[in-house]
Parts: C-alpha cells; sequence; structure tokens
C-alpha cells in the first residue's frame, strides 16, 4: 500500500482556514443545541412536569452508551414553517445506537414541538428512517408521543405516495423482510397515527400517560353520541386486558425503556454481509487538521490526498490507475478496519490556450471512464463505496463535446446508478450540476449521505448563476419598459446572490432531508464506520448488472 505523505504547514493560509472551519463548527454545534431543545425552555418543563422523559432521553435510557448515538436529519425543517412557530428537528428524533451491543434504528416523537404534530417534514423524515431500516435489515424502535396529522397542513401530508399512509405501508413491508419493529406508545397516539404501534411486531404502553384509539372522546361523542373519557375508551388497561391491542404495561417510561431493552436483548443472531474488517489503525495525520485544509472559499485550491491522509487507516491507499484521469482519486483503502473503494473529486490546474486555469473538480472523459471501472470492480469484490464529493460538473467546451464527454459521463452515471455495495457520500465542497449525479448525489440511494459544514449544493455555482438569473430578470424588465441603473443592478446582483447562497448552503439541505446530517470533517472516520457497520446487517445483495454500458 502507498502511504499518502503530507506536506501541510502551519503557515498563515493554514491557521486562516482553520479558524473559518472552526467558526462554522461553532455555528453547527449551536444551531444543533437549538434544535435540540425542541419546543422551547417552557415546552420542556411543562412536559417533564407529566413525569415524562422528553424524546432524546427516551432514546439515550434505551441505549448502551448515549456518547455513540449517531442522530440523524437533526435539521429537518430547520427554518421552515415559521407562519406555525417552526418545527425544530421535524418534531421527531432519530438515529442509530447499539443496544446490548447490537445496532438499532431508534425513532422518537418530540411532544414538546406541537403536541408530537406530524408536519409534511416530519412524514419525509419517518420515511427516510424506515427506508434505513428497510435497506439495511437493521431492527426499528418506536417511541410513540403524537397527536396526529398536524392539520393546517393536512393536504400536504395525507393522501400522496411518499405522504402519511406510506409509514403504515412500510410497517408491513418491513416485518414482511423479517425485520423487528418494537413499539412503546409514551403518549397520545390517535387516527391514523394508531397504525404505526399497532402494526408493529410488539407494542408497549405507559399507563396514565400512553393512548391509542382511532376517534379521541371529542369526536366520538360528535360522531355517535357516546360519552366517555380518552382512558376508558382506549388507555393502557382497556388496550392490553380488553381489547388485546397492546402487549404490555407499563407504569412509566423507565420502566418502558427498561422492559424494550430486555426484549431486543433475546433476539438471535443475524447473517451479516460479510463485508471485510481487520483491526483499525488510526490515520498518521490528526483528523482535526483536516480544518486547516478545506479552503473558505469553494473555489480554491486545496489537494484532496490531504483530507484522505487524514481519514483512512495508517493513512494508506492502493490507488487504481493513480497517472490516469487525475480529476477523480480512485483507491483501496480501510477506515476503521473497513475495506472501502474511494471515489473522490480532485482540483486540478488545466492548461488551456490563454494559460493555466484552476478547475474545481471538474470530471473529464477520462475521470469518468476510470470511475466507472473502479465502481465496477468494488462491486466485483464485494467493496463498499465512499464518494467524497467536491465537483462542479463534468466538462464542457467543444474539446471534451468532440471526445465524448456526454457518452463517458453516462458510463459513470450507470455504474453508480447499479451498483449494488453500499455507497456512501459526504459532501466535501462543491456539489453542483450533473457532478451531484455521477458522484452519487441522494436521487442515487446512497446508503448514507452526509455533509461538511462548508458544503454548496445547486445547479451551478452561485457567481455563475446568480449572472444567469440577473440577466433574465433584466430582460423581463427591457420588455416591461423598465429601466435600471448601474447601482440598481447591483442591488438586484447582491439579492440575487444573497438568496441563492442561502438555497445553496448545507442547512438548507438538511432541512428538506437532501442530505442526512452536517457533520464534523474530523468526525468523517467514525460516521463512515458506523454507516459500513449498518450496512453490513443486509446479507441480500442482488447481482450487479451495469446494463448498456460500454467501457
Amino acid at each position: 500500500m502507498k502511504i499518502i505523505g503530507s506536506k501541510i504547514k502551519e503557515n498563515e493560509t493554514y491557521l486562516k482556514r482553520e479558524d473559518y472551519s472552526k467558526n462554522l463548527l461553532r455555528k453547527l454545534k449551536a444551531e444543533k443545541k437549538k434544535v435540540s431543545l425542541g419546543g422551547g425552555e417552557k415546552a420542556l418543563e411543562k412536559h417533564k412536569a407529566k413525569g415524562k422523559m422528553t424524546a432524546r432521553e427516551r432514546i439515550n435510557t434505551l441505549l448502551d452508551d448515549p456518547k455513540n448515538f449517531y442522530e440523524l436529519n437533526s435539521f429537518a425543517a430547520y427554518d421552515m414553517y415559521k407562519e406555525y412557530g417552526g418545527a425544530p428537528s421535524a418534531g421527531t428524533v432519530y438515529g442509530v445506537g447499539k443496544i446490548h451491543g447490537r445496532q438499532h434504528l431508534i425513532v422518537a416523537n418530540d411532544a414538546t414541538v406541537k403536541a408530537g404534530a406530524w408536519f409534511p417534514m416530519t412524514a419525509k423524515k419517518n420515511l427516510r428512517a424506515q427506508e434505513i431500516a428497510m435497506e439495511n435489515h437493521l431492527p426499528i424502535i418506536y417511541l410513540v408521543d403524537s397527536a396526529g396529522v398536524f392539520l393546517p397542513l393536512q393536504e400536504e401530508i395525507f393522501p400522496d405516495k411518499e405522504h402519511f399512509g406510506r409509514i403504515f405501508r412500510n410497517n408491513a413491508k418491513i416485518s414482511s423482510m423479517g425485520i423487528p419493529q418494537i413499539a412503546a406508545i409514551m403518549g397520545p397516539c390517535v387516527a391514523g397515527g394508531a397504525y404505526l404501534p399497532i402494526m408493529s411486531d410488539e407494542a408497549l404502553i405507559v399507563e396514565g400517560e400512553g393512548s391509542v384509539f382511532l376517534a379521541g372522546s371529542y369526536l366520538v361523542k360528535a360522531a355517535i353520541g357516546e360519552d366517555i373519557d380518552n382512558e376508558s375508551l382506549g388507555g393502557a388497561k382497556v388496550q392490553s386486558n380488553i381489547s388485546g391491542v397492546t402487549d404490555y404495561i407499563m407504569k412509566n417510561d423507565e420502566e418502558c425503556l427498561a422492559q424494550i431493552r430486555s426484549i431486543v436483548n433475546k433476539n438471535g443472531e443475524r447473517i451479516k454481509a460479510g463485508f471485510n474488517r481487520i483491526e483499525s489503525k488510526p490515520p498518521l495525520y490528526s483528523s482535526k487538521e483536516i480544518y486547516g485544509i478545506l479552503p473558505e472559499d469553494t473555489t480554491k485550491q486545496y489537494d484532496m490526498y490531504d483530507v484522505i491522509a487524514r481519514i483512512v487507516d495508517d493513512s494508506s491507499i492502493d490507488e487504481y490507475k493513480a497517472g490516469y484521469g487525475k480529476t477523480i482519486i480512485t483507491a483501496y483503502a480501510r477506515i476503521d478496519g473497513w475495506s472501502v473503494g474511494i471515489v473522490a473529486n480532485q482540483r486540478s490546474i488545466v492548461k488551456t490556450e490563454k494559460g493555466e486555469m484552476q478547475v474545481g473538480g471538474v470530471i473529464y472523459s477520462d475521470s469518468a471512464n476510470k470511475a466507472t471501472r473502479f465502481i465496477m470492480n468494488c462491486n466485483q469484490k464485494k467493496i463498499p463505496l465512499l464518494f467524497l464529493q467536491d465537483v462542479t460538473g463534468f466538462m464542457v467546451g467543444s474539446r471534451a463535446e468532440h471526445g465524448g464527454i456526454i457518452k463517458d459521463g453516462a458510463k459513470m452515471v450507470n455504474a453508480v446508478a447499479n451498483s449494488v455495495v453500499p455507497k456512501i457520500t459526504i459532501i466535501v465542497g462543491n456539489s453542483f450540476g450533473a457532478g451531484n449525479y455521477a458522484m452519487c448525489g441522494k436521487a442515487y440511494d446512497p446508503r448514507f449521505i452526509f455533509a461538511y459544514p462548508n458544503a454548496k449544493i445547486s445547479v451551478m455555482g452561485g457567481a455563475q448563476a446568480s449572472n444567469v438569473l440577473l440577466s433574465i430578470k433584466l430582460k423581463q424588465a427591457e420588455k416591461s419598459g423598465e429601466n435600471f441603473t448601474d447601482e440598481s443592478k447591483k442591488k438586484l446582483l447582491k439579492k440575487i446572490t444573497e438568496s441563492y447562497e442561502n438555497a445553496s448552503s448545507p442547512y438548507y439541505a438538511a432541512a428538506r432531508l437532501w442530505v442526512d446530517e452536517i457533520i464534523d470533517p474530523a468526525l468523517t472516520r467514525e460516521y463512515v464506520s458506523m454507516a459500513i457497520e449498518v450496512s453490513n446487517n443486509n446479507p441480500d445483495m442482488p447481482k450487479f448488472n451495469t446494463g448498456v454500458i460500454q467501457t
């Protein structure tokens, strides 16, 4: 194996970049702390006054070690639903953690956010959680405490294919796949939402707090004139001892969570996928040095090899076609002992007729062909793929077109689309246009997709897009007889640029679940290792077939 030499020095450029990265991390930690408060301090106090634990406290109590819980989609609905007071984390907390040494997916309603009501993004987030469970054969635990659909937005959550009802369809599919589902009813569970815990394989209910029914007492009174309270209608004793709908009555949250730990501790061992893993070795360089490598301006130059050297075991790689197609790095390596195939964009200096030009992660025909062949090799060898994205797209111009860039790019997209080994994507910098697709963006089914705090995700770079949008606005204005001064053009361009940059930010992407989490670059190894370990739970891997691809 080749040890990656690193010549990083703590010079002015390094220190400036390090400060910039650390400032981004400070913001990330502050925003995470803010969303972790759910509905806010008052809502938390009111919730705890009932003798109930918060969603995150419930999850922590379930786990062997709360420090090793990987919360996902924590920024779901970030800066959305402002007219309704917001919905931090979309009113749901979920992630991967270990119970008695085995990985589980845990999903908990946050009742401090609009009584745990389901917003459109809540449904999307829960569907993503179930998708992870299905793709990776991961046992799933639901901690239910929800008032049901958020009625002011019911038309955006109720009837479509990827709406609320898909959750219960997935309940059925997950059970049919032999993946255990356990639900704990720790608060109200109303109407359609009642199906989620009851379609799980086993259901627990907390006495005095948990209730489950298709219609609450007020609706029953309105519908059929019957006078009854919620506890008598669908409380713990009714649903466990009379209807038999639930399986266990628990006195409080603590007893309920202890019972879940006891139940899952008796599950049998399952067949693994068998991905290659040996003893883990740390990189030769500190992972925190990535802070000083990544530029504060995503158009500036840096060396992706320096990033890889701080992620892979022993800072060693077996590089595939090292001297060919240099704007993409392809290499076999290990991360925390796991065998991985790395596909990473590399920025380069290109010679043109007008001199040298810096190119930020552009994919050329030779790079696309190399990546295609490497992806196929990893599928043949059953090696998970790690995509490190910093891509501005495919090369354009007559030379590239005459060389068949569209066909070569299509080969790479084909290989990514048909790949059957687990794919993990990290957006290290830019993620623009078709480059996002070729480097396994969200549309190409990565098992997990993460972003660094400096990431930018959009059709094209901010400067180019803003000028295009400005030109369109000016042409529209000319048609209507409106004139713009140079000063008004500058103001309009600034407004367009700010709007575009905001929509390109990782927070905007995380809010809409385009990425699973914004992560600290220094924790890249931990997240990749977790993702491969999760993927290793699914032994069912279809045969790799690239279809019409030609290499």
